[in-house]
């Protein structure tokens, strides 16, 4: 997934993304797939792996977007395989506000 990840207002060397990547090999499957499903509309990696991911358009990678204020929750736009992500002030918050989004909004147009 890292490796076929496009970022918009980071890098791979931003801290948040760095914290975000510690954060997902910490999760447990169960949580993998709510990101996932959350991020994608799917909870499954497609057979051929994440560099085949589709999109509303045909294939399209995982995105990351800088976006939104540090005390809302993440977003996610399952048509482009987007993740908005505030620039959370620390490790904690971060881990926290992502929890919450991908457990409550994970079916679809859920809100949290």
């Amino acid at each position: 997934m890292k490796e076929n990840t496009e970022y918009h207002g980071f890098d791979a060397n931003s801290q948040v993304i760095r914290w975000f990547w510690e954060i997902l090999e910490d999760m447990d499957s169960t949580q993998r797939a709510n990101l996932l499903q959350f991020v994608t509309g799917t909870s499954k990696v497609p057979l051929e792996g994440f560099s085949v991911l589709r999109g509303i358009s045909g294939p399209q990678k995982f995105q990351i977007h800088k976006a939104g204020n540090p005390e809302a929750l993440p977003t996610g736009h399952t048509c482009f395989n987007q993740l908005d992500l505030p620039e959370y002030r620390s490790k904690e918050q971060l881990i926290e506000k992502l929890i919450i989004a991908i457990t409550e909004g994970k079916e679809g147009f859920g809100f949290a």
